[in-house]
Protein backbone atom coordinates (compact mmCIF):
# COMPACT_ATOMS: atom_id res chain seq x y z
CA UNK A 1 0.00 0.00 0.00
CA UNK A 2 3.10 2.17 0.52
CA UNK A 3 3.74 1.96 -3.17
CA UNK A 4 0.62 3.77 -4.83
CA UNK A 5 0.84 7.33 -2.37
CA UNK A 6 4.53 7.12 -3.75
CA UNK A 7 3.66 6.73 -7.13
CA UNK A 8 1.03 9.33 -7.44
CA UNK A 9 2.97 11.96 -6.05
CA UNK A 10 5.86 10.94 -8.66
CA UNK A 11 2.88 11.16 -11.08
CA UNK A 12 1.55 14.30 -10.49
CA UNK A 13 5.01 15.94 -11.79
CA UNK A 14 6.53 13.64 -14.37
CA UNK A 15 4.90 11.76 -17.69
CA UNK A 16 7.61 8.48 -17.08
CA UNK A 17 5.75 8.07 -13.80
CA UNK A 18 2.56 8.57 -15.21
CA UNK A 19 3.09 6.28 -17.60
CA UNK A 20 4.09 3.63 -14.82
CA UNK A 21 1.64 4.47 -12.44
CA UNK A 22 -0.57 3.51 -15.75
CA UNK A 23 1.04 -0.15 -16.13
CA UNK A 24 0.84 -1.02 -12.17
CA UNK A 25 -3.32 -0.26 -12.45
CA UNK A 26 -3.51 -2.02 -15.29
CA UNK A 27 -1.99 -4.97 -13.66
CA UNK A 28 -3.94 -3.88 -10.43
CA UNK A 29 -6.97 -3.69 -12.04
CA UNK A 30 -7.50 -6.58 -14.87
CA UNK A 31 -10.52 -5.61 -15.64
CA UNK A 32 -9.48 -2.09 -17.32
CA UNK A 33 -6.61 -3.87 -19.00
CA UNK A 34 -8.24 -4.73 -22.28
CA UNK A 35 -10.12 -1.22 -22.92
CA UNK A 36 -7.14 0.41 -22.29
CA UNK A 37 -8.00 2.66 -19.68
CA UNK A 38 -5.87 5.22 -18.32
CA UNK A 39 -5.37 8.08 -15.86
CA UNK A 40 -4.06 10.87 -18.07
CA UNK A 41 -3.01 13.04 -15.69
CA UNK A 42 -3.82 13.72 -11.68
CA UNK A 43 -3.05 17.00 -9.67
CA UNK A 44 -3.34 17.74 -6.12
CA UNK A 45 -6.80 18.23 -6.98
CA UNK A 46 -8.17 16.87 -10.18
CA UNK A 47 -7.79 14.11 -12.28
CA UNK A 48 -8.47 12.79 -15.46
CA UNK A 49 -9.32 9.64 -17.01
CA UNK A 50 -9.13 8.72 -20.89
CA UNK A 51 -10.37 5.93 -22.63
CA UNK A 52 -9.85 5.83 -26.43
CA UNK A 53 -12.25 4.70 -29.47
CA UNK A 54 -11.33 0.87 -29.66
CA UNK A 55 -13.41 -2.09 -31.03
CA UNK A 56 -13.87 -3.53 -27.35
CA UNK A 57 -15.27 0.14 -26.41
CA UNK A 58 -17.42 0.21 -28.92
CA UNK A 59 -21.35 -0.75 -29.42
CA UNK A 60 -23.61 -1.88 -32.03
CA UNK A 61 -23.84 1.65 -33.52
CA UNK A 62 -19.95 2.35 -33.25
CA UNK A 63 -19.90 4.64 -30.68
CA UNK A 64 -18.15 3.99 -27.11
CA UNK A 65 -20.25 2.05 -25.07
CA UNK A 66 -22.44 3.62 -22.33
CA UNK A 67 -20.54 1.41 -19.74
CA UNK A 68 -16.87 2.44 -21.13
CA UNK A 69 -18.26 5.67 -20.51
CA UNK A 70 -19.48 5.30 -17.02
CA UNK A 71 -16.40 3.44 -16.38
CA UNK A 72 -13.98 6.31 -17.47
CA UNK A 73 -16.40 9.13 -15.29
CA UNK A 74 -16.32 6.27 -12.11
CA UNK A 75 -12.32 6.08 -12.76
CA UNK A 76 -11.61 9.96 -12.58
CA UNK A 77 -13.72 10.52 -9.54
CA UNK A 78 -12.55 7.30 -7.82
CA UNK A 79 -8.61 7.77 -8.36
CA UNK A 80 -8.95 11.51 -7.25
CA UNK A 81 -10.65 10.33 -4.03
CA UNK A 82 -8.15 7.36 -3.90
CA UNK A 83 -5.03 9.74 -4.37
CA UNK A 84 -6.14 12.23 -1.76
CA UNK A 85 -6.45 9.61 0.73
CA UNK A 86 -3.90 6.96 2.74
CA UNK A 87 -5.42 3.98 1.04
CA UNK A 88 -3.60 2.31 3.85
CA UNK A 89 -5.88 3.96 6.08
CA UNK A 90 -9.02 4.03 3.78
CA UNK A 91 -11.12 1.97 2.13
CA UNK A 92 -13.34 3.42 -0.82
CA UNK A 93 -16.39 1.52 -2.00
CA UNK A 94 -18.65 2.88 -4.79
CA UNK A 95 -22.00 3.03 -3.93
CA UNK A 96 -23.82 4.38 -6.15
CA UNK A 97 -23.26 5.52 -10.20
CA UNK A 98 -25.36 7.89 -12.44
CA UNK A 99 -24.75 8.89 -15.94
CA UNK A 100 -26.66 11.28 -17.82
CA UNK A 101 -25.62 11.08 -21.49
CA UNK A 102 -25.75 13.44 -24.25
CA UNK A 103 -23.69 13.10 -27.04
CA UNK A 104 -22.31 10.07 -29.08
CA UNK A 105 -18.74 9.34 -28.48
CA UNK A 106 -17.20 8.67 -31.57
CA UNK A 107 -12.91 9.55 -30.96
CA UNK A 108 -11.18 9.34 -27.31
CA UNK A 109 -12.79 10.57 -24.32
CA UNK A 110 -12.12 11.70 -20.79
CA UNK A 111 -13.53 12.17 -17.63
CA UNK A 112 -12.23 15.00 -15.57
CA UNK A 113 -12.94 15.19 -11.62
CA UNK A 114 -12.29 17.97 -9.06
CA UNK A 115 -12.07 18.11 -5.37
CA UNK A 116 -10.95 20.43 -3.18
CA UNK A 117 -9.42 20.62 -0.17
CA UNK A 118 -11.92 21.94 2.08
CA UNK A 119 -14.77 19.79 0.82
CA UNK A 120 -12.12 16.48 1.34
CA UNK A 121 -12.20 17.76 5.17
CA UNK A 122 -15.83 19.21 5.70
CA UNK A 123 -17.61 15.98 4.05
CA UNK A 124 -14.83 13.13 4.97
CA UNK A 125 -11.74 13.44 7.10
CA UNK A 126 -14.29 15.16 10.07
CA UNK A 127 -16.95 13.15 10.13
CA UNK A 128 -14.72 10.13 10.27
CA UNK A 129 -13.44 11.68 12.90
CA UNK A 130 -16.67 10.84 14.94
CA UNK A 131 -18.45 8.06 12.23
CA UNK A 132 -18.12 4.61 11.01
CA UNK A 133 -18.26 5.79 7.00
CA UNK A 134 -18.98 8.15 5.22
CA UNK A 135 -20.37 9.35 1.73
CA UNK A 136 -19.16 11.70 -0.70
CA UNK A 137 -20.82 12.47 -3.88
CA UNK A 138 -18.26 12.96 -6.78
CA UNK A 139 -18.94 14.81 -10.23
CA UNK A 140 -17.41 13.51 -13.19
CA UNK A 141 -17.61 15.39 -16.55
CA UNK A 142 -16.81 13.11 -19.78
CA UNK A 143 -15.79 15.17 -22.66
CA UNK A 144 -14.33 13.80 -26.15
CA UNK A 145 -11.49 15.33 -28.08
CA UNK A 146 -13.13 17.54 -29.64
CA UNK A 147 -14.88 19.50 -26.56
CA UNK A 148 -18.49 17.59 -26.39
CA UNK A 149 -19.81 16.99 -23.87
CA UNK A 150 -21.01 13.34 -23.72
CA UNK A 151 -22.09 12.24 -20.17
CA UNK A 152 -22.23 13.58 -16.59
CA UNK A 153 -21.83 10.98 -14.39
CA UNK A 154 -22.02 11.42 -10.13
CA UNK A 155 -20.18 8.28 -8.66
CA UNK A 156 -21.11 8.46 -4.88
CA UNK A 157 -18.38 6.78 -2.24
CA UNK A 158 -18.12 4.89 0.93
CA UNK A 159 -15.26 5.60 2.66
CA UNK A 160 -14.40 3.36 5.80
CA UNK A 161 -11.42 3.55 7.80
CA UNK A 162 -9.81 -0.05 7.66
CA UNK A 163 -9.74 -0.47 11.48
CA UNK A 164 -13.31 -0.34 11.19
CA UNK A 165 -14.07 -2.62 8.44
CA UNK A 166 -15.62 -5.92 9.46
CA UNK A 167 -15.53 -8.19 6.16
CA UNK A 168 -12.04 -10.36 5.26
CA UNK A 169 -10.50 -8.84 2.32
Amino acid sequence: MKLLPQLICRARKSAFWLWVMNLVLAWIIPFNRPHGFRIAMISENRARSAASWRRVNRNHVRGIHACAIATVAEMSAGFLLLSRLDPGRYRLIMARLEVDYSYQAKDLIVSESELSDERLLQEVIEPLRSQEKVSIRMRSEVRDRSGNEIAIAHTTWQVKRWDRVRTRV
